[in-house]
């Protein structure tokens, strides 16, 4: 199982402990790690090893200005192999030119909207064949013309809620406007409010209140407050013989 980080604030925030104590456990998530922050323009850093041996991942640490939304991942390999294509984030600009990040911690068992993609990923994930069914979701949307943000939530809640029956569907999408967060799996994903913001975490990273969050449901954050709420779906994950034995 891979792990989720993500904050979102109304002030640039040092949030610089919280993801240190997120990269220690990849002791148990040796496949890579990635990082989406933003200095100026939105940077994005994806490696095939484990965090806690990596080389680059001190000096991406260092660059790191207090941030108003920021994402990160730790890869545990279910489906792929290890290599820096499979690492997340995965980020693509739609048609618009409106840039997208994705983290996605899960495996995508009924992939009918996705196979297609086998042949033109970059590398050879679910998640990443999600995403790109993701974009051209998205793309299709504004063939009918410019999305406003409410539109733009719904075309994020419905592809969510469409895809999360029989998979294990725990994400966070960024879209420079909104942080878009959802999981379908019981006791996977939490938050904790901090000072203007809230940190998100697969599992709570210190002493202080966590909160479980809210299952089967999207929920947008601009700044570090709920913008949107989507209905709560039925798409729970409920773990099969396949899953476990994978574990």
């Amino acid at each position: 199982m891979c792990e989720l980080f993500g904050f979102t604030g109304s002030k640039a925030t040092d949030v610089g402990d919280y993801l240190e104590a997120f990269f220690k456990h990849s002791e148990m998530h040796p496949h890579g790690w990635g990082i989406m922050y933003e200095k100026g323009y939105r940077k994005h850093f994806r490696e095939p090893v484990k965090a806690s041996v990596s080389v680059k991942l001190p000096e991406v640490e260092k660059d790191i200005p207090a941030q108003k939304n920021m994402l990160a991942h730790i890869r545990y390999a279910t489906v792929g192999s290890v290599r820096a294509e499979n690492c997340h984030p995965f980020a693509q600009e739609d048609v618009s030119g409106r840039e997208w990040t994705m983290i996605h911690n899960g495996t995508i068992y009924s992939g009918r909207n996705t196979y297609r993609y086998y042949k033109t990923q970059e590398g050879d994930t679910d998640s990443e064949r999600l995403f790109l069914n993701f974009i051209d979701t998205v793309n299709d949307a504004l063939g009918h013309g410019k999305l406003t943000e409410k539109e733009r939530f719904k075309v994020v809640n419905d592809f969510i809620t469409a895809n999360a029956p029989r998979n294990k569907l725990n994400l966070i999408f960024y879209d420079g406007e909104l942080m878009y967060v959802h999981k379908n799996f019981k006791n996977t994903l939490y938050f904790k409010r901090v000072e203007g913001g809230i940190v998100i975490s697969t599992q709570p990273l210190d002493e202080g209140e966590w909160v479980p969050f809210p299952m089967a449901q999207v929920i947008a954050y601009r700044n570090g407050k709920v913008v949107y709420r989507g209905d709560r779906h039925d798409g729970v994950f409920t773990p099969t013989l396949e899953y476990i034995t994978a574990l």
